[in-house]
């Protein structure tokens, strides 16, 4: 029933939906806030020579941001800052898949806004707001980042196992205080920390999501992932779209630590139930819900190419 929520996305956004799917159908309000972007994909649309004339035209210049138009927890994501960084990750990333270079936001503040809006109502609301908290070390003068890592038993891990370690010199010694962001993605399993951010909600920020929303025709239930300068410029509805996600969207300020495992669930099956009563609602209005063959052959295929993006940073 979820799948009925978006109607025109690819299952609605549980699975196997991309993130150009989002942006196209966006109108030029919506598209205003997008960071801008470029999507590569068809025979030879990933070669270094067409990469580097797309970004040209579309005006990008380095850092840019390089992901997969069909991704998903941040698998491929990689900040790409010279030419020889975005000849390495083309070569690595899979022959025919579509890819999309973005411009890097540079904004320290980055959240999911959680949007649902019933059929027919005019306007809609925000559901959940998420804050990402990167993965960081702090120095003391004495530990290089690599002996920081090793010392802290929930980054070790995740870190060396999910990232290009490339991206860093760990052998870097920081000084005493400074605070060193270990990736480029906010993700949960790269060892990023999850607040619920839902205080800082405001009218004029529900406001600014409505209306980006509304210019996505049929688009009911979704994430927006955000940056943004300072929790003062979110409230007042200032900030950059990286990407749009539909109802597969995690309610990820169920992982906020302040919550016990029961209020938890209780997030997590909340955001399940408005899910089904919107995809009852389109439903009844003549949408069909995807089969379940057709689901499971979406999540199939997208879990076997996400062996084969390149390492994100």
């Amino acid at each position: 029933m979820p799948s009925c929520a978006n109607p025109g996305i690819t299952a609605g956004g549980l699975v196997g939906d991309c993130k150009s799917e989002y942006f196209d159908r966006m109108g030029p309000r919506a598209h205003a806030r997008i960071a801008p972007y470029v999507l590569l994909c068809g025979h030879g649309a990933t070669s270094l020579t067409n990469a580097l004339k797309a970004m040209r035209e579309h005006g990008l210049m380095f850092p840019v941001v390089a992901k997969p138009d069909l991704g998903w927890c941040g698998y491929g994501v990689r900040r790409i800052n010279t030419t020889t960084e975005l000849q390495s990750y083309l070569t690595q990333f899979p022959a025919g898949a579509a890819l999309l270079l973005q411009r890097y936001l540079s904004e320290p503040g980055e959240a999911g806004i959680f949007y649902m809006r019933e059929p027919g109502q005019v306007t809609g609301r925000i559901v959940g707001l998420l804050l990402r908290h990167h993965p960081q070390v702090v120095g003391d003068g004495k530990r290089t980042i690599a002996q920081l890592l090793d010392d802290d038993p929930r980054l070790r891990h995740r870190f060396r196992h999910h990232l290009n370690c490339d991206h860093h010199n760990v052998a870097t010694i920081p000084r005493a205080g400074e605070r060193v962001r270990l990736s480029t993605i906010g993700s949960f399993r790269v060892g990023a920390t999850y607040e619920d951010g839902i205080r800082h909600q405001s009218d004029i920020l529900t406001a600014t999501v409505d209306s980006i929303a509304c210019d996505m025709p049929q688009f009911h239930a979704g994430r927006l992932d955000v940056r943004f300068a300072s929790i003062h410029a979110l409230r007042r509805g200032q900030f950059t779209i990286m990407e749009v996600n539909g109802a597969g969207s995690e309610a990820g300020q169920a992982w906020d630590p302040k919550y016990t495992l029961r209020q938890a669930y209780r997030i997590v099956f909340a955001k399940q139930r408005m899910l089904f009563a919107l995809g009852a609602i389109n439903r009844a209005r003549g949408h069909r819900p995807i089969r379940l063959t057709a689901l499971v052959r979406h999540w199939l295929h997208q879990q076997a190419i996400l062996r084969h993006y390149p390492a994100s940073n």
